[in-house]
């Protein structure tokens, strides 16, 4: 898709490039009974323009191209420039000839502490520690980066994962919770594992058939799209075979299982039953949504 937009608009003036992203950054602080305290607005004004003015990789994004994500960070305690929230982050992108944005990520990190003082320098260095602020933000750029690669081309997110992965390795040093096999099975530390482990290889390659093979072909043959989707996602089975209840599973119909529902309850109508059973299996928790889908 994005070599059609070099080809669209190779006859086109020369514009400046933007950068990667579009992102929304909102701090709550309401938990913490001082919401009003002028240092969470600095902390999101920071946050957003480091994280939409950065330049993340040396690739050419022009402006329709930049991924539209949110990073939520709801502060529950702090004390002087000692911070402990959650970041709920979530990233999507658009689908070819349509209007439409489709989730790609969203990841729940309930383990976000940090140190800040207002106005401090927000620098990142891809194989440098600098602090567990700028480590947790800039893993999740990589990983959304990745993730949205990954629906272009085969395994197209390698270069991102490896830097998310390299942003892991020498963040264990700051000790924060989050970076270390020890610290569960649903950290940032099982996420990034897990992605390039082969044992999880059907999760991405369903991020590239779903939405590469399905959903940008949606608006020529909608009919033969929801067959592939729906072969895509019996893909997973393999997966769920290998590793029941895996984290990447949650990860996948955390992003896509609305829409999952939206596509097979409406339009032109495909024998989805084998799908609905493999959807049961190994994305029992979303079963109100799939005992809706009528075909």
């Amino acid at each position: 898709m994005r070599k059609l937009y070099v080809v669209l608009f190779l006859f086109l003036p020369v514009v400046a490039m933007a950068q990667e992203l579009n992102c929304t950054v909102t701090v709550i602080a309401q938990q913490t009974g001082n919401d009003n305290n002028v240092v969470f607005k600095t902390l999101e004004r920071q946050l957003t323009e480091f994280i939409n003015n950065t330049q993340w990789t040396n690739k050419e994004f022009k402006v329709q191209e930049r991924i539209d994500c949110s990073m939520v960070i709801n502060v529950q305690n702090y004390n002087n420039d000692a911070f402990s929230a959650t970041l709920q982050v979530q990233a999507s992108r658009p689908v070819y000839g349509s209007t439409y944005n489709t989730p790609v990520y969203t990841f729940n990190d309930k383990e976000f502490v940090f140190q800040y003082i207002e106005f401090q320098n927000l620098v990142f260095n891809k194989n440098q520690y600098e602090s567990n602020l700028i480590s947790v933000l800039t893993f999740h750029v990589f990983m959304m980066l990745g993730m949205d690669a990954d629906t272009f081309a085969p395994n197209g997110g390698n270069e991102y994962y490896r830097q998310a992965q390299t942003i892991a390795n020498y963040s264990q040093q700051g000790n924060a919770p989050g970076w270390k096999l020890e610290d569960g099975l649903q950290s940032r530390f099982a996420l990034i594992d897990n992605i390039l482990s082969p044992t999880y290889k059907e999760f991405r390659s369903t991020l590239y058939k779903y939405h590469r093979d399905g959903l940008d072909l949606m608006h020529k043959n909608a009919k033969n799209s929801k067959g592939v989707i729906a072969a895509s996602i019996r893909d997973l089975q393999q997966m769920h075979s290998r590793r029941p209840n895996s984290f990447l599973m949650r990860v996948f119909f955390d992003s896509k299982a609305n829409e999952i529902q939206k596509i097979f309850s409406g339009g032109p109508s495909v024998n989805v039953a084998e799908t609905i059973n493999v959807l049961n299996k190994v994305a029992p928790i979303h079963a109100s949504k799939w005992n809706k889908i009528k075909f």
